[in-house]
């Protein structure tokens, strides 16, 4: 039996398991799905094969897990960003903001690389519900801010955000960044209390 290295029992087995995470996640985004294997992710988080077993019975398993983390830790960030937010501008923002950070301490990684995994349909579904919570906190600041036709709005204002943390995974300064991105998305988004001026007749 392994010696433990905490408390109790079940923070060892805690702790056991978050090792297990992590180094899935390591080969995940070094080296590929395929890379994840009980094996593979014990050896490199130190256990053997036989203790892997006790957390994760299959590859399959590892990697769903790796799902559901790498979208846990984000949303917790972006949760809390956006809570310290008082209008659905500055909700706007914070989204925007905390992802440019994550992106550029490379947590966004890990489920880029699932997204490029050939994952099976139910995992590929699983991974698009995902994004769909992750997006939704912003999604429905946008329909807040009353702009016209809020699901494209909200889709258009998404590419900038893409383009943004491409960027930034890209090597761009994320202050740099963050700032164009802001100035931007204030000038989309920001409203407007007069209307806009009927266009001229033409001469």
């Amino acid at each position: 039996m392994p010696k433990i290295s905490a408390s109790t029992v079940a923070e060892h087995r805690a702790r056991q398991r978050e090792a297990l995470v992590e180094a899935a996640i390591d080969i995940l985004v070094n080296e590929g799905a395929a890379a994840v294997t009980p094996a593979a992710v014990g050896a490199r988080a130190g256990l053997a094969r036989s203790s892997v077993y006790q957390y994760f019975d299959s590859s399959a398993a590892l990697l769903a897990t790796v799902t559901e983390e790498a979208f846990r830790r984000s949303n917790e960030a972006l949760g809390a960003a956006m809570a310290t937010a008082h209008t659905p501008l500055e909700r706007v923002e914070a989204f925007f903001r905390e992802s440019l950070r994550l992106a550029a301490e490379g947590a966004h990684r890990p489920a880029a690389a699932l997204v490029n995994a050939g994952l099976p349909p139910a995992c590929q579904e699983r991974l698009a519900e995902l994004h769909r919570e992750q997006v939704a906190p912003f999604r429905t600041a946008v329909r807040q801010l009353g702009a016209p036709d809020p699901e494209l709005t909200a889709d258009l204002v998404a590419g900038m955000l893409h383009s943004a943390l491409a960027a930034v995974e890209h090597g761009a300064p994320l202050d740099t960044v963050t700032a164009r991105t802001l100035t931007l998305v204030r000038r989309c988004l920001a409203p407007h209390d007069r209307p806009a001026p009927p266009p001229r007749a033409a001469h």
